[in-house]
């Protein structure tokens, strides 16, 4: 016996989600102006180049790594492949960021954002383990990595 879920519904509810946990808040689970690029256009490179604490990566690494893990998960989604991946090296590279290097990070962030939404919009179908997994999974790595900072910006501040 099948339940389907109406791919058109669960299609505008999920961007509805992903649109509130990267660009502005819908009442879904964020309060006002606290989304990922909100909440990254308030820091500084200075506040982005400094850890929580001994052991914790910078809020530079922390976006440097949402995007790439946006970027293996779209590989996933088109392909069914990671390939092999390196999940510490962000952790073990990015540190301190300049301003312009700063604003780099931010830019590519929004852009491989961007083009992961065009992609999923342009899906015809959403009936895939790939697609699915890949798109919520986005979503959910996003919004921890976004409690993250915003904890960081508690304790930097």
């Amino acid at each position: 016996m099948s339940q389907a879920i109406d791919q058109e519904l669960f299609a505008r509810e999920y961007f509805d989600i992903l649109e509130e946990a990267f660009e502005t808040q819908h009442s879904i689970f964020l309060d006002k102006n606290t989304s990922l690029f909100e909440t990254l256009d308030t820091i500084t490179a200075a506040e982005a180049s400094r850890p929580v604490g001994g052991k914790c990566a910078s809020l530079a690494a922390q976006v440097a790594h949402v995007t790439f893990y946006l970027e293996v998960l779209e590989r996933y989604i088109l392909t069914q492949d990671t390939g092999k991946v390196d999940w510490g090296e962000i952790w073990r590279m990015v540190k301190e960021v300049t301003p312009e290097e700063w604003a780099t990070l931010q830019q590519q962030l929004q852009q491989t954002y961007q083009r992961i939404r065009n992609m999923l919009q342009g899906l015809a179908t959403w009936n895939t383990e790939a697609t699915i997994g890949g798109a919520l999974a986005m979503v959910v790595h996003t919004a921890y990595h976004l409690g993250e900072i915003r904890q960081a910006l508690c304790t930097l501040r």
